[in-house]
């Protein structure tokens, strides 16, 4: 196979593309002082925020300040909904806009967020347009607040979802990816980024556990589901160290998997929201485990993190497909159904850094 062909990876013409940003600013006693209560304080600031947003043509900006935590999904039809510790925001860039303010009575936020859905055509492309013009919106936004030097924590997420047997479905049409690192692409664009940027890239499947696989591994009535459980880890750790993935995660316990880059963020699990940490940089092999034996859940999720090698230049090309061949002799291994069932794949960029 050539380097060039190597360097690529070939996903459906159909996968969708998500960006978001997020922008962390810490509710302070002094920033709170110039209110009379939290109420109005959320208020102005969303009020502030929202009117600049129209002003740098950001389209769709929610302001936070339940300290709950966005995850975004792509959809035809716009939906928000909470839960005690998440907001999932579902909808189209091409052509879903809104502004909101989520916030609960009495409550003191730890912090104020806001978080910029990315609106138009050709989100992956015009990703770096988008984060220069959030910078922009934050540079003028920072001397509107009350309080000087408040530090602004910036999260810019970007997804590129598919199904990995688009194929065997008649999907046969793809596009040639040459994936590469977010900060050589911002400057290729002139979006400039400090020098003391963390980023992280993971690829993440979620597994729903059908009557067929359940079926399959445990008798009648189980109350011990370790079978199961054991059965799918083994196959995914074998999968993946035949081509040589290291860095591994199975949660199947009911919680959502949130990944970060374990040098540089405290890992704080809760009740819905199961952290785990990477660093990309360590050359020894990195596998997280949590299932509950006791537990029958819904799904089981996967994830399959670069390591620094995998983000050079070149593009993450080799990498990606490494791990769609794993997770396609995983699927084998399991007995998935090419031609009836999904299994989305979902490739993750994220770069964090303080403004």
């Amino acid at each position: 196979m050539s380097l060039s062909h190597q360097q690529k990876v070939y996903i459906p013409k159909e996968a969708r593309t998500n960006q978001y940003i997020t922008a962390e600013i810490k509710v302070t006693d002094e920033l709170l002082n110039q209110y009379p209560d939290y109420h109005s304080c959320y208020q102005t600031l969303s009020r502030i925020i929202f009117n600049l947003a129209e002003q740098h043509d950001l389209r769709n900006v929610h302001v936070i300040t339940n300290d709950k935590l966005p995850v975004v999904r792509y959809h035809t039809e716009a939906y928000c909904f909470q839960t005690a510790e998440q907001i999932l925001f579902f909808y189209n860039p091409a052509y879903h806009e809104a502004q909101n303010l989520f916030t609960a009575d009495n409550y003191r936020a730890r912090k104020l967020r806001i978080v910029f859905l990315a609106t138009g055509d050709e989100i992956r492309s015009n990703s770096a347009n988008f984060h220069t013009r959030v910078q922009e919106f934050l540079n003028e936004l920072m001397p509107k607040l009350p309080i000087k030097d408040l530090k602004v924590k910036i999260r810019d997420h970007q997804h590129l979802s598919y199904d990995l047997f688009a194929k065997s479905k008649g999907n046969k049409e793809t596009y040639g990816y040459k994936l590469r690192a977010i900060a050589p692409r911002y400057k290729a664009r002139k979006c400039e980024l400090p020098e003391n940027v963390s980023s992280l890239t993971y690829v993440t499947v979620s597994l729903p556990l059908s009557r067929k696989l359940k079926q399959g591994l445990l008798p009648e009535s189980a109350t011990d589901f370790s079978p199961l459980y054991q059965h799918l880890e083994d196959n995914f750790l074998k999968a993946a160290a035949n081509k040589q993935l290291t860095r591994l995660a199975m949660i199947a316990n009911g919680l959502t998997p949130l990944v970060r880059n374990s040098k540089f963020e405290k890992l704080d699990s809760k009740a819905e929201v199961q952290m785990i940490g990477f660093d990309p940089n360590a050359t020894e092999q990195q596998v997280i485990r949590r299932w509950d034996a006791d537990n029958l859940v819904e799904a089981a999720h996967f994830t399959i993190v670069a390591g620094a090698k995998d983000c050079d230049d070149a593009g993450y090309g080799r990498f990606m497909n490494n791990v769609e061949a794993a997770l396609k002799s995983f699927a084998a291994e399991i007995g998935l159904d090419p031609e009836r069932e999904d299994l989305v794949t979902r490739f993750h960029q994220h770069i964090s850094y303080q403004l």
